[in-house]
């Protein structure tokens, strides 16, 4: 009876020394000198935190990252091309084996990413297109797309196609680019243009001012739009703006003119200000790109990738055509997923219900008698 007591607490010993032993390998670690065990390190480098997004998104890659047993290391440039440059250097030198980059200029950040991907880190391109085939992936939005939506939108606003040039004239569109630095705001562009080229070649539009607004600044824009009414004497018809706050900045301007909500203006993003905007009847169209589908798709990424395992979903696109210009050479690994038109009438729907937008931000200065119901 001893001999088989004996016998059985020894398996169950073995057992939890080898359960113990699993669990132990869970986390991704170093094992440093004399067997010290390092969690693995991740870096983050941001272009800015004013743009509202990226500070949510820093957040939860994070959150999410320190839950798979990563130590995060986290970088913000404040639109500076060089200090972002010297972070992703720096992160490099304390050893992180993957880097998530929202880059302020994917051209200039090519250096320094060239230099990781040598030292064998897996950079990933978030978001923004690092103009490199260095890069280990490029994860975004369809920001063609994104493009093609905000255009829609705005000339389904103006009725474009039953609109009478023979009593009105043509339309007067004024275009409001993104940051030049910026490769989405030239995919935004392309978009863009696919759709309105088609009524300007039938000659119901034409395009009375085409700006682009550095680094994104909602100022710029109201500096931008400012002076396009004074030099079009404030005879326009439509504004296609690249994201919610160049067009909350352009909208200034046109509220000072008594224009805005009479004059159809695009945006992107679905940011609270700019759903805000929409349910008071100014902001005509948004696009909602995901980012809660997104930034855990990038944890995963860096994830497997520092683990050397298959990735699927991935697809190489031509660096010609991701940047719009036909000299790049080259391939990158790319994952895009969809976006979706945001007006007056599917708010309510697609932010507020989802949840990607809280109801009393969206719902902000609205009478209670003119709200929909708390979902």
């Amino acid at each position: 009876m001893q001999r088989k007591l004996y016998r059985s607490l020894i398996v169950i010993v073995v057992i939890i020394m080898a359960l113990t032993s699993l669990l132990g390998c869970s986390a991704p670690a170093n094992t440093g000198g004399g067997g010290k065990t390092e969690k693995i390190k991740v870096g983050l480098s941001f272009s800015d935190f004013a743009t509202e997004r990226w500070k949510n998104e820093e957040q939860l890659m994070r959150k999410l990252l320190e839950e798979k047993g990563y130590e995060v290391l986290s970088q913000e440039a404040n639109h500076d091309v060089k200090l972002q440059n010297d972070q992703v250097d720096n992160m490099v030198s304390q050893g992180v084996k993957a880097l998530i980059i929202v880059p302020e200029d994917g051209d200039a950040i090519v250096t320094a990413v060239e230099k990781a991907a040598k030292a064998g880190v897996k950079v990933i391109a978030y978001d923004r297109l690092i103009k490199s085939t260095s890069i280990a992936a490029y994860i975004s939005f369809n920001n063609v797309e994104v493009g093609r939506q905000q255009a829609l939108g705005v000339m389904k606003a103006l009725d474009i196609d039953n609109w009478d040039v023979a009593s009105k004239g043509k339309a007067r569109v004024v275009k409001l680019g993104g940051s030049p630095t910026d490769n989405n705001a030239i995919l935004f562009r392309k978009g863009q243009d696919e759709i309105l080229q088609k009524y300007i070649d039938e000659g119901k539009i034409e395009i009375v001012a085409d700006q682009w607004v550095d680094n994104w600044d909602p100022a710029n824009a109201l500096k931008i739009m400012e002076n396009i009414l004074t030099a079009q004497k404030n005879d326009i018809d439509a504004v296609v703006a690249s994201n919610d706050g160049t067009a909350l900045g352009a909208l200034q301007a046109l509220k000072a003119q008594k224009l805005a909500g009479v004059v159809p203006i695009s945006g992107q993003d679905a940011t609270a200000d700019g759903c805000n905007s929409i349910v008071k009847g100014e902001l005509t169209v948004t696009i909602l790109k995901d980012i809660r589908d997104l930034a855990p798709l990038a944890v995963d990424l860096a994830d497997k990738l520092i683990k050397g395992e298959q990735i699927e979903g991935l697809k190489n696109y031509t660096m010609a055509e991701l940047t719009n210009d036909p000299s790049k050479t080259g391939e990158v690994p790319c994952y895009f997923l969809p976006v979706s038109q945001v007006t007056k009438d599917n708010v309510y729907d697609l932010v507020v219900k989802s949840g990607f937008q809280k109801y009393d931000d969206v719902y902000r200065d609205i009478p209670e008698d003119q709200r929909p119901p708390r979902p």
